[in-house]
């Protein structure tokens, strides 16, 4: 089995605010194990901001873009030491690997990155995977490693993704684990979380990655650092598991899912939203607004009125077409744009998470 495990920011510290050395030193035995049972590995690992800011004294979690970029420098050095020190005694050998949003975009830097993780695998190594802070900007704003995880498990062919939170799952109203959740619109209704101390996530996103991972098959589990990596490679765990889709999406829907890259933004209304799940293509009447400037077949991101990420599709209409057409039906949608086609985006080029 290939599996790839996100560790938050907060997982790797203590509530005292020291480096948590007795879970890492926990999560390398059990990793050494499973490696010698057949499975891979890859950490997709929060952490180098935060470390940045223990190294420099700086006891809050810093708002300047600059700032962050330049903890991440100073922080992702210390990250991978504190890896090396710990994994080398239970003889793992950590890799870095830091990605940035356009090895997902641009199809050489995706295959070259793919190639180097599956080298360092062949050779024994465990990838310690990050976002590149120091150089990015929208994603270290908006992003976080929730959904670089979701990006790392697509790229890497992994079956299985475990999400770790201080959460130690999703939570219900009684405040008690969720064991296991089939569908995952109704866990969103039981999110109350907000950001983490030092990193960008908490349930919501956590929920919303783990969205995307299931329409690609990918088997997700989201549970605290006392649960044995033992039992929840064999799906077994005291946190949540999400069952992934009977039908995950075909090759191509990946693609436009995990690759593409969104020129803009269309906004639905919930009827529309309905529709999109029971397989139906997008029309102009379940639009509430348009974002960006985009063109005919480019692709674009598909939200809810709030702002929630729902899905992606090539768009039959450039931005300029369909905020003429946004809110009307059929026959109006052909005389005002002069054309055959009512579909904003027809369902063979639309990917619903």
């Amino acid at each position: 089995m290939r599996i790839v495990l996100k560790l938050g920011s907060n997982l790797i510290q203590t509530q005292e605010g020291d480096i948590d050395l007795s879970f890492l030193s926990k999560l390398a035995r059990e990793i050494k194990i499973i490696k010698e049972q057949g499975d891979e590995v890859m950490l997709v690992s929060s952490g180098a901001v935060l470390c940045g800011a223990k190294k420099l004294g700086i006891k809050e979690k810093p708002k300047n873009l600059v700032l962050k970029q330049a903890l991440a420098g100073v922080g992702q050095a210390y990250l991978m030491h504190i890896y090396d020190v710990v994994f080398s005694n239970y003889g793992l050998i950590p890799a870095q690997v830091l990605l940035t949003s356009d090895v997902f975009k641009e199809r050489a830097k995706f295959y070259n990155s793919k190639n180097a993780i599956e080298e360092m695998m062949r050779l024994g190594a465990i990838p310690v995977i990050n976002e590149n802070d120091t150089v990015a900007v929208s994603e270290l704003v908006f992003g976080d490693n929730d959904f670089l995880a979701v990006h790392t498990a697509f790229m890497m062919d992994a079956e299985l993704l475990v999400i770790l939170s201080t959460a130690g799952g999703l939570r219900d109203q009684q405040d008690k684990i969720v064991p296991y959740v089939e569908d995952i619109e109704k866990a969103f209704a039981l999110v109350r979380g907000v950001n983490s101390e030092f990193g960008t996530g908490g349930m919501f996103s956590k929920l919303s990655a783990t969205r995307i991972a299931l329409s690609l098959g990918v088997h997700v589990i989201i549970t605290g650092k006392e649960d044995s990596l033992l039992k929840v490679r064999e799906l077994k765990t005291c946190g949540t598991y999400f069952k992934p889709s009977e039908k995950p999406l075909k090759r191509r829907k990946k693609v436009i899912a995990m690759m593409e890259e969104p020129k803009g933004i269309i906004y639905i209304d919930y009827g529309a939203y309905k529709a999109l799940k029971d397989g139906k293509s997008l029309l102009p009447a379940g639009i509430v607004r348009v974002e960006g400037v985009f063109e005919r077949g480019d692709t674009v991101s598909i939200c809810l009125p709030e702002g929630y990420l729902v899905g992606k599709g090539k768009v039959s209409f450039s931005s300029d077409e369909l905020i003429k057409v946004m809110r009307r039906r059929g026959q109006e949608v052909k005389t005002i744009l002069k054309t055959n086609k009512e579909e904003a985006i027809h369902r063979d080029n639309l990917v619903v998470f």
